[in-house]
């Protein structure tokens, strides 16, 4: 059984072609995914890279519990992972500092190093 750091690595390495696969998977996601990265000024794979990036720092232990059980039983641990992490970020409620934007940061596809607990 791989080891949840390999699955992370996996996750951030993959997301370029994520998006072209949700496309074909599940549309209304990819749109979804679509609609959140221009909103952020983010390219769809920036988004997918800032989800990982934000789930691994900022995830609540109750998330963490919820993608690990959803991992148990699956043929793909990875790309179940990734979607977690991608529903997660989607559906995250925080304060503004924990929102990225191109003026806070000058490129699309880098993240603020560290942000404060709430």
């Amino acid at each position: 059984m791989p080891m949840l750091g390999d699955l992370l690595a996996a996750a951030r390495a993959s997301t370029g072609g994520f998006q072209s696969w949700l496309k074909a998977s599940d549309p209304d996601l990819a749109a979804a995914v679509s609609a959140a990265a221009d909103s952020e000024g983010l390219t769809p794979a920036g988004f997918v890279r800032s989800a990982v990036s934000d789930f691994s720092r900022f995830a609540a232990e109750e998330d963490w519990a919820t993608l690990i059980s959803s991992l148990r039983d699956s043929d793909d641990p990875g790309t179940i992972c990734l979607l977690g992490m991608v529903h997660w970020r989607l559906t995250a409620r925080g304060c503004g500092q924990h929102s990225f934007s191109l003026d806070q940061q000058g490129a699309a596809d880098e993240r603020p190093a560290a942000r404060p607990a709430h």
